[in-house]
C-alpha cells in the first residue's frame, strides 16, 4: 500500500466519507375489485377523479403544462410493489441504482453523473424530505418511503426549480399520503408470504384504519412490517441468504377542519430498514460474470455468490413530522407548511480491498482487515409559506417562501479484524519506526485508533417564488414562474489515528461557502377540447454547490467551492383521449442542456492525491416518452410505454469520463407493456388477473478511471427484460391474490460497483431479485 494511494483513499473516506458506496388520487372502481380496476400507468386518464398537485395548487392532470406520471395506491398494491426499485417500471424515464435496502439514487431522464449530491427531489404531501448538500451522501439516501396506504406517487420529469427549489433538476418524486376521512369508519388490513427462487421465504402485514372523531376531527393511522427474504449465499465465511432484509414502520395524520376555509393536518411517519448483508455478488470484472466457487480456495458454491470474510449490515431510520395549515381568505389561501425530519444510517462495510493489510501498523505478522462502522445523520427543519388565488378563467397566481436549515453528519471508524475468523481486534497499537514519515519523533508512536473521520455540516437556504397563469383564451394559457434561491453552508472535518500520523494530515479543517440562483420556467397550453392538449415547456433547475476542504500542501487551483450546477430543459407534449375513453396517449420530447456539472476531480497534493468536488464543462440529454392506453372492452385495460434517452458528457474528466460518454445508469431505451383484465363471477364475486412485461437496454456504470484503464473500455450492464404475473379474486369484503414477478428468473444487473473494491479483483454487482412468487389475503370494512 503506497502513500499515494492511502491518502487518496483517506481523502475518499473523509471528504466523501464512504465515497466507495454508490445512492391521481385513487382510481375508482368501475367493476367490483377496485384492485383489478386499478390502470397501471394510466396518467393519461382524464376524468374528474384524476387530479395531481404538481403545481402546489389541485388540478386535473390535463391542466398541468409539463411531463407528468402519475401511479395510484391501488396500483402499487396490484403490482406488489413496496420500494422504489419496484415500481421504477411504471414510469418512463425513471431510473433507480440501488445495491442495499435503504440505499437508493433516483434518476430521470439520465441526469446522472455520480457524486454523493441528488438530482432529484423527494416529497411528501407538500414536505420536503432528504439533504440538499452533498456533505452527508444524499445521493445514496433517496427516501425509499413505503407505499402502503398512498394515495398516489407523482413524478415529474424535468427541472422544477421554481416551485421546488434544491436539486430538482433533474425532476421530483411527490408521495401523496391518503388524508384522513370525515365520511366513515374504516378498517383495511393485508397480510402475506413470498418465496424467493434459490432463497428465502420472507412475509408481510399491514393495516390502517380510518375514524372520524366528530363531524370537523379525524384521524388515520397505519403501520406495516415487511421481513423480504435473502437469496445470495456468501464464500470465505459461509452464510446462506445474508441479503435479506426488513422495513417496518407507520404513519398517523390528524384532519381538523372545522370550515370550509380553514384546515390543519398534523402528520407524523416512522419507518426502519434492516438491511443484514448487501444486495450484491461478485463477478468476473470482464464478463461479469457472477463468480461459483471460493476465489482463493476454489470451494465450490451454490447460487449467487459474495466473498465476505466480515458480516456488513445496513440500518435507516425515517422519521418525519410536518403540520400543515389552511385558509381560505377569499382573495387568496394561505397555507403554512412547517416540518422537522431526520434520516440516520449505520453501515459496516469491509473495507480490506481498498486499503489492503493493515497489520504492519500494529506490528504483527499476520494480516489484518479493516472495518468501517460509518455512521450518517441528517437533519432538517424547513418552513413554507404561501399565498394562492382562487381558481380563475382569466388570471391565477401564486407567491411563497421558504427556508431550511440543515445540520448533518458523517462518522466514520476504521477498526481492524482478523480476515480468517471476522473477529474484531484491539484498535489501539504502536506504529513501528520504519512506517513514521520525516519530523514525526524517532520513538514509535502509540495510537488508540486506526482512523476517525469526522464531517460536521450546516446547510441553510432562504428562496422566494411566484408563479402565475394567465388564460389568454378559454384555449390558450401561459403559465411562468421564478425563484430566488441562497443557500450558505459551513463544514468541518476532523481526522485522527495512526493512519493519519503517517500520512501527516492530522487536525481540523474548515470549509464554507455562499451562494444565490435564480430558476425559472415559462409554459404555454392549448387545450382543443376537454381530452385533448398541447403544451410546451422551458424551464431552468439547479443543484446546490458547496464548500471544498483544503488540505495542507494544495496546489493554488485547488477549489476552496465548488459551483451550483444548472440545467435548462426545452420540452413539448400532448395528452389526449378519445371521447369515449378507449384510447388515450401522453406524449413528450426534450433536450435538457446541463451547465457546469458537478464532478469528482484529483489533485496532487504534500500528501499525495486528494478528491475533491468540481465542476465540468457540462452535459446534454434528449429524448421522448410516449404511454398510451387502450380499453377496447369493459374491464379490459392495457398500458404501454415507451422512453429513449440520449444523454452524453461534454469534456474529460479525470475519474474516467471522457467527452460524448453516455452519462451513467442512463438507458437509451426502458419500456414496459402491461394487460389487465377484472369480471364478475357473481353478484358479490370478482376476478382480475394480469400480466406485465418491461425491458431496459445497456447501461454504463459510473465513471471508472480504474477500470477502463484495466480492460479499455467502459463498464457496461447487459439489458434486460422481466414478465410478472398477478391474479386474485375479490369477495366482498375480502380479497385473495396471488403472483409472480420475474417468471422468467431474468438475472438483470442494476448496479456495478468501483473495480478494486472487491476481494480478488473481482467487482460486485446488484442484480434483480430472482423469481418471486407470493400471496396476499386481506379484508377491508
Amino acid at each position: 500500500m503506497t502513500i499515494a494511494f492511502r491518502s487518496k483513499i483517506l481523502w475518499l473516506a473523509s471528504t466523501a466519507l464512504v465515497a466507495w458506496t454508490p445512492a391521481a388520487q385513487a382510481q375508482q372502481s368501475t367493476g367490483g375489485s377496485s384492485a383489478a380496476a386499478a390502470r397501471a400507468g394510466d396518467e393519461d386518464r382524464h376524468d374528474d377523479d384524476v387530479v395531481v398537485t404538481a403545481q402546489k395548487r389541485t388540478q386535473n392532470l390535463i391542466d398541468v403544462p409539463q411531463s407528468i406520471s402519475v401511479v395510484s395506491g391501488e396500483v402499487l398494491e396490484q403490482r406488489h410493489a413496496t420500494s422504489l426499485i419496484d415500481y421504477a417500471a411504471l414510469v418512463p424515464g425513471l431510473s433507480i441504482q440501488q445495491q442495499n435496502a435503504g440505499e437508493s439514487r433516483i434518476i430521470l431522464r439520465g441526469i446522472n453523473t455520480g457524486g454523493a449530491s441528488p438530482t432529484v427531489a423527494v416529497y411528501i404531501d407538500d414536505t420536503p424530505f432528504g439533504s440538499s448538500t452533498s456533505q452527508t451522501n444524499a445521493a445514496h439516501l433517496a427516501g425509499d418511503i413505503d407505499p402502503f396506504d398512498v394515495e398516489r406517487i407523482e413524478v415529474l420529469r424535468g427541472p422544477q426549480g421554481t416551485l421546488y427549489g434544491a436539486n430538482s433538476l433533474g425532476g421530483l418524486l411527490k408521495y401523496v399520503t391518503t388524508a384522513p376521512k370525515f365520511d366513515r369508519l374504516s378498517v383495511r388490513a393485508q397480510a402475506g408470504v413470498e418465496t424467493v427462487d434459490g432463497g428465502g421465504t420472507g412475509w408481510s402485514g399491514n393495516g390502517v384504519v380510518n375514524v372520524p372523531l366528530s363531524d370537523t376531527l379525524a384521524i388515520r393511522a397505519s403501520g406495516f412490517y415487511r421481513e423480504t427474504p435473502g437469496y445470495i449465499d456468501s464464500v470465505g465465511i459461509p452464510a446462506t441468504n445474508i441479503n435479506h432484509s426488513a422495513s417496518y414502520g407507520g404513519r398517523a395524520s390528524l384532519l381538523f377542519k372545522p370550515s370550509d376555509k380553514f384546515s390543519i393536518r398534523l402528520t407524523a411517519i416512522a419507518q426502519n430498514i434492516r438491511a443484514h448483508g448487501r444486495d450484491t455478488v461478485d463477478v468476473d470484472p470482464a464478463t461479469l460474470t457472477p463468480i461459483t466457487a471460493d476465489p482463493f480456495t476454489g470451494a465450490p458454491g451454490k447460487g449467487l455468490l459474495r466473498y465476505q470474510t466480515l458480516p456488513e449490515g445496513n440500518r435507516v431510520d425515517y422519521r418525519l413530522y410536518s403540520g400543515t395549515l389552511e385558509y381560505d381568505f377569499g382573495l387568496a389561501t394561505l397555507t403554512s407548511v412547517t416540518s422537522y425530519a431526520t434520516l440516520r444510517q449505520h453501515e459496516d462495510i469491509d473495507a480490506t480491498p481498498l486499503l489492503g493489510d493493515i497489520s504492519p501498523f500494529y506490528g504483527a505478522s499476520t494480516p489484518y482487515g479493516t472495518d468501517e462502522p460509518s455512521n450518517i445523520s441528517q437533519k432538517k427543519f424547513a418552513q413554507e409559506i404561501r399565498l394562492t388565488s382562487p381558481k380563475s378563467d382569466s388570471f391565477e397566481w401564486l407567491i411563497g417562501g421558504y427556508y431550511t436549515r440543515e445540520p448533518g453528519q458523517i462518522y466514520q471508524l476504521y477498526r481492524p479484524f482478523n480476515p480468517a475468523t471476522g473477529a474484531f481486534l484491539p484498535e489501539a497499537g504502536t506504529i513501528p519506526q520504519d512506517l513514521l514519515g520525516p519530523g514525526v519523533p524517532a520513538a514509535p508512536f502509540p495510537f488508540t485508533h486506526f482512523l476517525t473521520a469526522e464531517l460536521d455540516s450546516t446547510y441553510k437556504e432562504f428562496a422566494g417564488f411566484g408563479s402565475a397563469t394567465w388564460h389568454v383564451t378559454h384555449a390558450f394559457d401561459i403559465t411562468g414562474g421564478v425563484r430566488y434561491s441562497h443557500n450558505e453552508q459551513h463544514t468541518t472535518q476532523s481526522l485522527g489515528g495512526g493512519f493519519v500520523v503517517v500520512q501527516g494530515a492530522d487536525g481540523t479543517l474548515i470549509g464554507n461557502s455562499s451562494e444565490g440562483v435564480w430558476t425559472w420556467s415559462v409554459s404555454p397550453r392549448y387545450q382543443f377540447n376537454d381530452r385533448v392538449a398541447v403544451y410546451a415547456r422551458v424551464a431552468k433547475g439547479y443543484r446546490p454547490g458547496g464548500p471544498n476542504l483544503v488540505p495542507p500542501g494544495a496546489p493554488a487551483d485547488y477549489p476552496a467551492q465548488f459551483r451550483a450546477d444548472t440545467l435548462i430543459s426545452y420540452e413539448t407534449g400532448v395528452r389526449a383521449e378519445t371521447a369515449d375513453r378507449t384510447f388515450g396517449i401522453d406524449a413528450s420530447v426534450y433536450y435538457l442542456d446541463w451547465k457546469n456539472t458537478q464532478i469528482t476531480t484529483t489533485f496532487q497534493t504534500s500528501i499525495g492525491p486528494v478528491t475533491a468536488d468540481g465542476n465540468g464543462e457540462g452535459a446534454k440529454s434528449y429524448g421522448g416518452e410516449v404511454t398510451a392506453t387502450l380499453r377496447p372492452i369493459h374491464g379490459f385495460v392495457v398500458v404501454g410505454s415507451v422512453a429513449y434517452n440520449h444523454s452524453e458528457l461534454k469534456g474529460n474528466i479525470l475519474v474516467g469520463g471522457s467527452d460524448g460518454d453516455q452519462l451513467p445508469y442512463a438507458p437509451h431505451w426502458n419500456a414496459s407493456v402491461s394487460a389487465d383484465y377484472d369480471w364478475a363471477l357473481s353478484g358479490r364475486v370478482n376476478a382480475f388477473a394480469g400480466a406485465s412485461i418491461t425491458a431496459v437496454s445497456d447501461r454504463p456504470a459510473d465513471f471508472d478511471a480504474a477500470y477502463q484503464g484495466t480492460f479499455g473500455h467502459r463498464l457496461i450492464l447487459d439489458g434486460y427484460a422481466t414478465v410478472d404475473l398477478r391474479a386474485g379474486i375479490e369477495m366482498k369484503p375480502f380479497t385473495v391474490s396471488i403472483y409472480a414477478r420475474n417468471l422468467t428468473n431474468s438475472g438483470g444487473q442494476t448496479y456495478a460497483g468501483p473495480y478494486g473494491g472487491s476481494y480478488a479483483g473481482l467487482i460486485d454487482v446488484a442484480m434483480i431479485r430472482p423469481r418471486t412468487i407470493g400471496l396476499t389475503a386481506g379484508f377491508e370494512f
